[in-house]
């Protein structure tokens, strides 16, 4: 059964860009290595800039715990700890 996750992700004023040209770069690693994922998409808030959500979807909860193993993931994730302003909400979501 496929899965949905929803991270939301708060950024500091005026590190916006630097964390979409992030995000940008993870986002073609991930749909270029990762067959599991279904969505790996990023959205900033309408009503907040500085709230991002990510959409993403799996094939399922192993391919899930496999991309947050591979090292681009990890480096970015290193990257991001000096671009967000408190830790990321996630949501693990059932597909209907």
């Amino acid at each position: 059964m496929a899965l949905g996750v929803l991270a939301t992700i708060s950024i500091q004023e005026g590190k916006n860009q630097e964390f979409e040209t992030l995000f940008t770069a993870l986002t073609e690693k991930v749909l270029a290595n990762e067959e599991g994922v279904l969505l790996y998409a990023l959205h900033r808030s309408k009503s907040n800039p500085q709230e991002y959500v990510v959409m993403e979807q799996y094939r399922s909860a192993a391919d899930i715990d496999a991309h947050g193993k591979t090292d681009y993931f990890l480096e970015a994730q290193k990257m991001m700890g000096g671009l967000v302003s408190a830790a990321p909400v996630i949501q693990v979501l059932d597909v209907v």
